[in-house]
């Protein structure tokens, strides 16, 4: 019964730990575009993860997290399969042709893919609204693919990213399904080891790109490793225990605006008019979203 009453957090505490994530999600972007200049797509996920792996695995021997029933294998390879394989390597792929202002938009459109998850593959009921909220977001999604290159380049590089999102839906949608089997440490553990296992089949070739990345690169995939891919889920997993769902994922709105700002800082980027109104129109669509399932959530609990 304890694990349902978290005990009480300082609110400072909270809001560090919010602008912690947001700050290395945030950066994530512009990681990937310094680490692309010397790895490729597939490669860069690999490195990044394994790192990460490495980490967790010390966070694991000092917190403690028990084994996995022989059942549920498939199910964690699943979720390092959405989370870290396929999402990572998706969106690497579609950063070599989609600027990191526009990739963090269109990384966010995550819960429109998850409300057309809702409908065409867990059958659940889908509003008006939710469905207007859908339509809204992709019409933001085709202005920030447009305006990101302009209309004659678009191709599928932003296809990818929103791949990426697709995934990302698909890995909240089995967790949501099987969130009472695991703790949040074990299962962020497992997922991100079993994803880096699916990744190992890139192992061949690694070690030259490690060993020919100049210094500025091998520091920005290190920091993608550590901070994006490790310490961000533990900040996350903390503010979720202390904050509602719905009120913790409104501060991840500040992602885009943050990853913009980093991407001008160390890339030189500016984004395009056309990318900030469709990231507006992304941002509002994704927010209409979580204002129409308050109510409902609400209801539950009571």
């Amino acid at each position: 019964m304890n694990a349902l009453t978290p005990s009480p957090a300082s609110p400072v505490k909270i809001v560090l730990a919010m602008a912690f994530v947001v700050a290395c999600w945030g950066y994530s972007p512009s990681g990937i575009h310094i680490g692309l200049q010397a790895y490729d797509p597939v490669h860069l996920a690999l490195a990044r993860f394994l790192l990460a792996s490495l980490f967790m695995a010390l966070v694991a021997v000092f917190k403690g997290i028990r084994l996995p029933t022989l059942r549920d294998v498939p199910l964690l390879m699943g979720l390092g399969f959405f989370a870290v394989s396929l999402h990572h390597v998706a969106i690497n792929f579609g950063q070599q042709g989609v600027s990191a202002g526009a990739s963090s938009v269109l990384a966010q459109t995550t819960p429109l893919f998850s409300t057309l998850l809702a409908r065409f593959v867990f059958k659940d009921r889908v509003s008006v609204w939710r469905w207007g909220c859908v339509i809204l977001g992709l019409i933001g999604v085709v202005i920030v693919v447009a305006g990101d290159r302009g209309l004659g380049s678009i191709d599928a590089h932003g296809l990818l990213i929103l791949l990426a999102a697709l995934s990302w839906s698909l890995y909240f949608g089995l967790q949501k399904h099987h969130s009472g089997r695991y703790d949040g440490l074990t299962l962020v553990c497992y997922t991100v080891w079993s994803g880096t296992f699916l990744l190992l089949i890139y192992l061949p070739g690694l070690m030259e790109q490690v060993l020919n990345a100049p210094v500025r690169v091998q520091l920005a995939v290190f920091a993608l490793g550590i901070f994006p891919s490790a310490l961000a889920y533990l900040a996350w997993a903390y503010v979720l225990a202390h904050v509602d769902l719905s009120r913790a994922t409104m501060t991840l709105y500040l992602v885009p605006p943050t990853a913009m700002a980093i991407a001008s800082m160390t890339l030189g980027e500016r984004p395009t008019l056309m990318v900030a109104v469709g990231g507006v129109v992304v941002l509002i669509s994704v927010l209409a979203l979580n204002l129409e399932r308050r109510p409902l959530i609400q209801t539950a609990r009571a």
